[in-house]
């Protein structure tokens, strides 16, 4: 029964990865098993639905797999995870939500009150360094 549910793993996985390859148009650089696996996937979506396509594939994937890690006679059947949609476990991304900005009061208070120091501007910074500069330069001639 690892066999199995190793193999029913693996093959849901890599059903997902060659699906979503093949929607980015890499299916040219899969394995030629991948290919023809997708290529049936195709032919089962012209006879029933998506999800029960998806199911078939992965069911014919799951029994090469399970041959290939050793399994000994016919392949046991797995729990169908039909209330999950097959292969379509992509999220979209989502952005962050925006932090709230600091108002003047919590920022006097965060200066004057707090341990936290007010960084100095980089202008400002730089503005220094040139007064040195020349001040250097003026003292050396």
């Amino acid at each position: 029964m690892l066999i199995a549910r190793r193999a029913d793993t693996r093959a849901r996985a890599d059903f997902a990865t060659w699906k979503m390859m093949a929607k980015l148009n890499g299916s040219s650089a899969l394995p030629p098993e991948a290919q023809e696996f997708l290529a049936s996937y195709k032919n089962l979506l012209a006879q029933m639905s998506e999800g029960e396509a998806g199911e078939a594939t992965i069911g014919a994937i799951y029994k090469a797999y399970y041959a290939e890690m050793g399994g000994a006679g016919t392949a046991p059947d797995i729990q169908t995870r039909a209330a999950e949609p097959a292969a379509d476990n992509v999220t979209a991304f989502r952005r962050p939500a925006p932090k709230p900005k600091k108002t003047a009061a919590s920022f006097v208070s965060a200066t004057f009150g707090g341990t936290q120091k007010r960084p100095l501007p980089v202008a400002l910074i730089f503005a220094c360094l040139v007064v040195v500069y020349v001040a250097i330069r003026l003292y050396w001639r």
